[in-house]
């Protein structure tokens, strides 16, 4: 999957088998174990493995802590999950919130190509604006780079 304006992917082809890298990400309780920007803290309480449809709160920081409630839109296992991120409060969902990370597994003789994508496509306005601008979007790229090398680290000790 190639950049675009809203979307920004990564790949990195990683030595286990597809159900393995799956399993760790259908399970929030581990995010902040594979979150390459370090903004993760932990998984609210009752986040349990993820399914079509499950919603999983999140604690954050960067810069200052906050909270996000996170819903499975997609979900094709050992395939394909993404969920879509928006603040907790109705207030915070009108001025921000919508981005969608999405994880794509493909098995290959070389074990399993996977891509994340950052889609902002469907983020509120103006903080889309300032999510195009190029010191964030490379700020995401690296820190997706780093996620996929912790999922590599974790599956394949």
């Amino acid at each position: 999957m190639a950049d675009s304006s809203d979307v920004v992917a990564v790949e990195r082809t990683i030595k286990a088998d597809p159900a393995a890298i799956f399993a760790l990400l259908a399970d929030p309780s581990r995010h902040c174990e594979i979150d390459g920007s370090g903004s993760v803290r932990d998984a609210k309480s009752g986040s349990e493995k993820l399914a079509m449809g499950s919603k999983f709160g999140m604690s954050m920081k960067l810069g200052a802590k906050y909270s996000t409630i996170n819903e499975v839109i997609e979900f094709d296992e050992p395939k394909r999950i993404a969920w879509q991120t928006r603040p907790p409060s109705a207030l915070g969902g009108r001025l921000f919130g919508g981005r969608i990370w999405r994880y794509e597994l493909e098995p290959t003789e070389a074990g399993t190509v996977v891509h994340e994508s950052w889609d902002i496509s469907q983020e509120k306005q103006p903080v889309r604006s300032v999510l195009r601008l190029g010191r964030s979007r490379d700020h995401t790229r690296k820190s997706m780079d780093a996620t996929l090398e912790k999922i590599e680290a974790l599956v394949t000790k």
